[in-house]
């Protein structure tokens, strides 16, 4: 597979490694001096200096080809938008990944098509939010693309979901129950299931939807 990544920061770099120590043939592209002399060290003809945001820094990087796969690892967020747009449209990269600095500009990938993206800023807050007990409904994993969402949810023994079957919740529309983890045991949520005080609950919805979801499984 041969991979171009433009950034080569410590992110940049690392995957470079990674992806060289697996047999990949890879090319990274570094517009800062004083970094690419460090890189040029250790990665030789597998470093290129410039501007990976204009078209002849690229070609030289043999995006022609073009790539499997591009990687705009780059800390700012505005280039990683160009140099993702630039691969797919005028060279016809399959694949495209982004690093997203800000999460605030999330919302212009999305409504380029630039998906995935990787955030480091929002993959710690949710590891956080995994881990902070107070939060009732922790966010896990958000599908762009599909527009839906996976959330977990602790039933405890004031839900007034607790006891009840299922089928018998009132669930908002566009939401449905995946799994129950009860006592370290997974097990798919059916009509039948009956959460209880203790349960693990994942849920699939709509974004937006999580204050009904609240309060048809918590109330609170």
């Amino acid at each position: 597979m041969y991979v171009v990544i433009a950034g080569g920061g410590k992110v940049g770099a690392n995957v470079a490694r990674s992806l060289m120590r697996l047999g990949h043939e890879v090319t990274l592209i570094e517009q800062r001096r004083d970094r690419f002399e460090r890189l040029e060290d250790e990665f030789e003809h597998q470093v290129q200096r410039g501007d990976a945001t204009e078209l002849f820094v690229l070609e030289r990087a043999g995006m022609a080809r073009p790539p499997d796969i591009v990687l705009a690892l780059t800390g700012d967020d505005e280039d990683n938008m160009v140099i993702c747009q630039l691969a797919k449209e005028r060279y016809g990269v399959p694949k495209v990944i982004a690093r997203v600095n800000d999460p605030r500009n999330q919302a212009h990938f999305d409504l380029l098509g630039i998906s995935p993206t990787i955030c480091a800023t929002s993959s710690i807050m949710a590891l956080v939010e995994h881990e902070v007990p107070e939060h009732d409904l922790i966010h896990l994993l958000e599908l762009r693309r599909e527009n839906l969402e996976i959330v977990e949810v602790q039933i405890d023994r004031d839900s007034p979901s607790a006891g009840k079957r299922v089928e018998g919740l009132k669930l908002p529309e566009g939401s449905r129950l995946i799994s129950v983890m009860r006592e370290g045991k997974a097990e798919i949520a059916v009509g039948s299931t009956t959460l209880e005080a203790g349960d693990q609950v994942l849920a699939i919805l709509e974004p937006g939807k999580e204050d009904e979801l609240r309060r048809v499984l918590l109330r609170r």
